[in-house]
Formats: structure tokens, sequence, C-alpha cells
């Protein structure tokens, strides 16, 4: 198979409409978004009622500013390409919400269909992060978190990054808890087919299944594209300390 050709900034396109879409689907099968998601989707459900500007999408972008602010304090820096980081964080709340949107309707009317949309969902959400992988090109502040803290202290990044989706899965039930105020009367017989506020057993699924799924990914992406960068230049400015 011929490769797709300085594919570089592509992917990076890609990486964002995947991932957008594959949270959504996940989101509507109503088991549980990954740990990653979650937070934003806890907020926006107990905050939109008092401020319907409040979206996911925007609370996805501000909940990521406010890691992009911990993280500077953490590491006693601030660099540049922060920025692009957080930029990319408001593109991807506009295209999440989008595709929300879009399948707002859209419903999986039976159990086996939803668990099977989530496993969907699942695929193309890791798709994305493969794509994201391959890339030069400025990440969302999740990746930029771990990798920046990997750097500045010589840590392990595997076990930095499970620390840092368990911390998130913590922050989400703890904001589901306090936010809502209804934990003891959640019917939790029903957790194979519901979730709670967004958390679910869906949500241990996913983390489970996440990184070998992406390896997965990453070797149909590899057959694919070539991710050689069509502007070296723009490679070049943003790899610049």
């Amino acid at each position: 198979m011929k490769k797709i050709n300085k594919s570089n900034e592509l992917l990076w396109l890609f990486g964002i409409i995947f991932v957008a879409l594959g949270v959504s689907i996940c989101s509507k099968a109503n088991l549980g978004v990954s740990m990653i998601a979650a937070p934003a989707f806890v907020i926006s459900e107990a905050l939109m009622p008092l401020w319907s500007a409040l979206n996911v999408g925007v609370t996805e972008y501000i909940f990521q500013g406010v890691l992009l602010v911990l993280l500077c304090i953490i590491v006693r820096r601030f660099n540049w390409r922060y920025l692009l980081a957080f930029a990319v964080a408001v593109i991807y709340g506009y295209v999440l919400n989008l595709f929300l949107w879009i399948m707002g309707s859209v419903e999986f009317n039976t159990v086996a269909m939803r668990w099977v949309m989530l496993i969907v969902g699942d695929i193309i959400t890791a798709l994305g992060v493969a794509c994201f992988f391959r890339t030069y090109m400025p990440l969302q502040v999740y990746e930029l978190f771990v990798a920046e803290l990997v750097e500045r202290f010589n840590l392990n990044i595997s076990k930095t990054k499970w620390i840092f989706d368990l911390t998130l899965l913590v922050i989400s039930i703890v904001l589901a808890v306090t936010l809502f105020g209804d934990f003891k009367t959640f019917d939790w017989s029903t957790i194979g087919y519901s979730s709670f506020h967004s958390i679910g057993l869906g949500t241990l699924v996913t983390t489970a299944i996440n990184s070998p799924i992406i390896s997965l990914m990453g070797k149909l992406v590899d057959r694919i594209f070539d991710p050689t960068p069509r502007f070296a230049k723009l490679e070049q400015l943003l790899k610049r300390n």
C-alpha cells in the first residue's frame, strides 16, 4: 500500500476530529466516559443549569486551562508553547461540541448496542490519540502535563501517566459526589447499563483497553501515513526551545 506522503499536519487534524468524535460516541452510550474526559462532563452537567454557556466543550478548555496554570506552578517555568496547547484545547472543545450537537438526537436503545458503541467510541478515540503521537504539532494540555513533569523531574513516563489518569478519575468522582449530592441514591445494580454523572463501568473498561487499542491503531496509522512534515520550517519553530 502506498502511504500518504507528508501527512504530519494532517494527522494532527485527524487527532482532534477522531478524539472528539470518539468521546461523543462514548458519551451517548451512557456507560461512562474516559477518566480524561470525565471532569469536563461532570462539571458541565452540574453548572449548566446555572450558566447555560458552560457546555462540555467550553468546560473542557477551561479545565485544561486550570491544569496549565497548575503545571506552571509545579514545574516553576513558563514556555510560550504552553499557550499553543491551550489553543488546541479550545479548538478541541468546539469540535467536541459540534459532534455532541450532531449526535444530540441519536439513541442507543439496547444495552448491547450501548456497549458496542462504547467500544466503537474507544477505538475511534484511540485512533485519534495514535495520530497525535505521530505529529510535531502542539497537543492538548493533558499530554503536555505528563510530558513536562517527566522532563522536569526525570520521571518514568508510564508511571507518571498512570498516576495522572488515576488522579483525574479521583477528581471526577469527588466532583460528581460533591456537586450533585445524590451519591447515596444511585442504584448500583444498574452500573452495567447506566452511568453516574458520566462515570461508570464503561470508564473502567475504557481505561483497561485504552493502551492496547492505541498501539493497534498506531500500527494502522503507520501503514497508511508517512508522518513527514509538509511545513518543515514550522516544525523547526515549534521544536525550538
